[in-house]
C-alpha cells in the first residue's frame, strides 16, 4: 500500500477520508447504472415497447453477474483491508488473487450453461412469444460472451478500491461508459442492428473497462498487494471462507433481486408489454438511489475496515455516523426529484403515451421510500465491513425475495398491476426496521470494544 492511502486510512480527517473514498465510488456506481439507461435510452428512441420490455425481462440475468462481481469484489476487498490494517500483506496479495480468478472461473460457466440452457431461461424469467426474440439478441453479447468483461470489470473496481485507489477505479468505469454512449446510437441506428447494437455496444464497453484495470493493476509499485497472477492463489488460511461469507450477502442481494426481477416480470407480462416496459423505466430510475447509497457503503467500506482491524474504534465510530447521514440526505432530494419529475423522465426514455403513463404512476410510489433503501444498504455494508456474516446474509435474504415476493402476490391480488408496485416500498420499509434491530447491538457491542481499548491503553500508561 503506498504510503499516501495508508496515511488517508488512518489520519486523515474523517470528512476528508470519507468524501476522497466515496466520491469516485458513487460515480462508478452510477455509472453502472446509466450503463443500464444508457441501452434503454437508445432503445426506446425507437419506440418499439416490446425491445424495451425485452431489455427489462433480461435484467435479472445481468443481475446473476453482478452476483458473481459481488460474491468474489466485495468479500475480497473486506478482507484485504481487514489484512491491511493487520499489516498482513502476504495474506492480502493472496486474498486479491483467490477473487480474482474465483470470478473468472465462475464467470466462465454462467456463460456456457446459459448458452445451452438458453432458450427454457428466458422464457421462465418472463419472455414471450412477442419479445424472445429481442431477449436473445440482448443476452448474446451481455451474457453468453459478455460474462467475463461483466464480472471482472465490476470485481476490479472493488479490489482496486481496497487499496485506496477509488479515484482510478472511477476512471476504468467512467472509460466504458463514455465508449457506450458513443457505440449505442452508432450500432443501434447507424449500423441498425437495433436492441443486438445495445448489447455489443455494452460488450465492448465492458473489454475496454477491463483493459484499464489489467494495465492499471501492472504498473502498481511492487509494495501494492493487488496482482492479477495465479500463482499467488491460495484458498487457505481462511481466505475462502472470508471472502465467501463476507461476500456472501451482497452477492444474495443481487441474486434475489434477480429472484424478484423475475416474478415482476411474470406478474406484469401476464398484464401487457407495454406494462412490463413501463415497470421496467420506473425501476431503472429508482436505481439511482440504489446506486448511490452503495457506492457510499462500498467507497467507506475499507476506511471502516481497517480501522476496524486496527481498533480505532473512535475513528471507526465517525466514519460510520457521517456515512449514514450523508446517505440519507441525498436519498431524501432523489425521493422529491423522482416523485415530481417522474412523468417527463420517463418521457425521455419512450414517447408511447401508454408507456409512460405506466412508467410514472409506477416510479412515483416506488420512489416513496428511498430514504428506508439508504439505511438498509449502508448498515448492510457496514456489517461486511467489520467481516459479519450472518447480519448481512439476513437482510439479504429478507430485502429481495423475502419480503417483495408474496408482498407482489398478495397485494396484486388485492390491487391489482398497481398493488406490485406498492409491494416494493412496503418492502423497503420493513427492510429498514429489520435492519435497525441488528444494527442497535451491534453498535453497543462497538462501544464496549472502544471502552475495554482504552481502559487497556490507560493501563499501559
Amino acid at each position: 500500500m503506498k504510503d499516501i492511502n495508508q496515511k488517508l486510512f488512518e489520519k486523515a480527517g474523517v470528512q476528508k477520508a470519507f468524501w476522497t473514498l466515496v466520491l469516485p465510488t458513487i460515480i462508478s456506481q452510477l455509472i453502472g447504472v446509466v450503463y443500464n439507461m444508457t441501452d434503454s435510452f437508445w432503445i426506446g428512441q425507437m419506440n418499439i415497447p416490446a425491445q424495451i420490455a425485452a431489455a427489462t425481462i433480461c435484467v435479472p440475468t445481468i443481475l446473476f453477474i453482478l452476483g458473481i462481481a459481488n460474491l468474489f469484489g466485495i468479500g475480497g476487498a473486506s478482507l484485504i483491508a481487514r489484512c491491511l490494517g493487520k499489516k498482513e500483506l502476504n495474506k492480502a496479495k493472496s486474498a486479491c488473487a483467490f477473487s480474482l480468478w474465483s470470478a473468472i472461473g465462475i464467470a466462465v460457466f454462467y456463460g456456457i450453461t446459459f448458452a445451452f440452457f438458453e432458450q427454457p431461461i428466458l422464457f421462465a424469467i418472463g419472455a414471450t412469444a412477442e419479445t424472445y426474440i429481442y431477449c436473445q439478441q440482448y443476452v448474446l453479447w451481455t451474457v453468453i460472451i459478455g460474462s467475463i468483461p461483466a464480472t471482472l470489470n465490476t470485481v476490479f473496481a472493488h479490489l482496486v478500491r481496497s487499496e485506496g485507489y477509488a479515484k482510478q477505479a472511477s476512471i476504468g468505469m467512467i472509460l466504458g461508459l463514455i465508449l457506450n454512449i458513443i457505440l449505442d446510437p452508432i450500432f443501434i441506428f447507424f449500423l441498425k442492428m437495433e436492441i443486438t447494437g445495445a448489447a455489443l455496444a455494452t460488450f465492448l464497453s465492458m473489454s475496454v473497462g477491463c483493459g484499464y484495470f489489467l494495465w492499471f493493476i501492472h504498473h502498481l509499485p511492487k509494495a501494492s498487494v493487488l496482482t492479477i497472477s495465479p500463482r499467488y492463489y491460495r484458498a487457505g488460511d481462511k481466505i475462502a471462507s472470508e471472502v465467501l461469507l463476507v461476500g456472501l450477502p451482497s452477492a444474495l442481494m443481487s441474486w434475489m433481486a434477480m429472484l424478484s426481477g423475475v416474478v415482476l416480470n411474470v406478474l406484469t407480462a401476464s398484464y401487457s408489454t407495454v406494462v412490463v416496459a413501463g415497470m421496467g423505466i420506473a425501476k431503472r430510475l429508482d436505481m439511482v438511489i440504489f446506486a448511490i447509497s452503495n457506492g457510499i457503503g462500498q467507497g467507506v467500506l475499507p476506511l471502516i475496515s481497517y480501522n476496524y482491524a486496527a481498533k480505532n474504534y473512535a475513528r471507526m465510530k465517525a466514519a460510520i455516523k457521517i456515512t449514514l447521514l450523508y446517505s440519507v440526505c441525498f436519498a431524501f432530494l432523489i425521493t422529491g426529484y423522482l416523485f415530481f419529475g417522474a412523468h417527463w423522465t420517463t418521457q425521455l426514455f419512450i414517447e408511447d403515451a401508454e408507456t409512460v403513463a405506466y412508467g410514472k404512476q409506477f416510479l412515483q410510489i416506488i420512489c416513496l421510500t428511498c430514504p428506508c433503501v439508504a439505511i438498509t444498504l449502508v448498515m448492510m455494508t457496514i456489517f461486511q465491513a467489520v467481516g459479519k456474516k450472518v447480519q448481512p446474509t439476513i437482510l439479504s435474504l429478507v430485502r429481495k425475495g423475502g419480503l417483495d415476493i408474496p408482498l407482489m402476490y398478495g397485494l396484486n391480488a388485492v390491487m391489482g398491476v398497481t398493488g406490485i408496485a406498492w409491494a416494493i416500498p412496503v418492502e423497503d420499509a420493513l427492510a429498514m426496521l429489520i435492519a435497525i434491530g441488528l444494527f442497535i447491538p451491534f453498535w453497543h457491542s462497538i462501544q464496549k470494544e472502544e471502552c475495554l481499548e482504552t481502559k487497556k491503553e490507560q493501563q499501559k500508561g
